[in-house]
C-alpha cells in the first residue's frame, strides 16, 4: 500500500495539493460563493476521513489537513493554469508510486470535490454554472480520466 512514506516532503505535498487545487480552479471559475465553496470542501475532506473501505493511501490524504498553494499567480487563468499543473503533477507522481486502484481513488475523490464545490452555490436555475462545468471538464482532463 502507497502512502506519505513512499513520497519526497515536497512530492508528498503536490499529492495533497491536488484536490484542493481542483477546488480552487472551480471556485474562481465564477464569482460569489466563496464560503460555502470552502465549507463544501472542508466537507468533502471530512466525508471522506469518515468513509469505510478507502484506501490507505486516500485515509492519509483525507486525514491531513488540505493543502492550498497560496502564491499569487496574476491573472485568473494564470492560477488556474498553474493548479492545473498540480492537478497533474500530482497524477503523475501517484502514477509511478501507487497502484492503479489508489490513483482512480484518488481521481475520483479530486473530480468529486470539484463537483461538490460547484455545486455550493446555486446558479440561476442551474446547480453548476457554464464556467464551472468547462473548469470541472479540465480538471477531469487533467486528471487524465478516461486514460489509463
Amino acid at each position: 500500500m502507497t502512502g506519505k512514506a513512499d513520497f519526497t516532503e515536497q512530492e508528498w505535498e503536490t499529492v495533497l495539493e491536488g484536490p484542493t487545487s481542483a477546488g480552487l480552479i472551480v471556485s474562481t471559475a465564477q464569482r460569489g460563493g466563496s464560503f460555502r465553496e470552502s465549507f463544501s470542501l472542508a466537507k468533502a475532506y471530512a466525508e471522506a476521513r469518515n468513509a469505510t473501505g478507502a484506501s490507505d493511501l486516500m485515509e492519509e490524504i483525507a486525514q491531513s489537513k488540505p493543502k492550498v498553494d497560496r502564491a499569487r499567480r496574476g491573472s485568473v487563468e494564470d492560477l488556474k493554469e498553474h493548479h492545473l499543473g498540480i492537478v497533474r503533477q500530482a497524477v503523475s507522481l501517484l502514477a509511478t508510486k501507487a497502484s492503479p486502484e489508489e490513483l482512480e481513488d484518488y481521481r475520483r475523490f479530486t473530480l468529486s470535490l470539484a463537483e461538490r464545490v460547484a455545486r455550493a452555490k446555486e446558479e440561476g436555475d442551474e446547480p453548476v454554472s457554464d464556467a464551472e462545468r468547462t473548469a470541472i471538464d479540465e480538471i477531469s482532463a487533467a486528471l487524465g480520466e478516461g486514460s489509463g
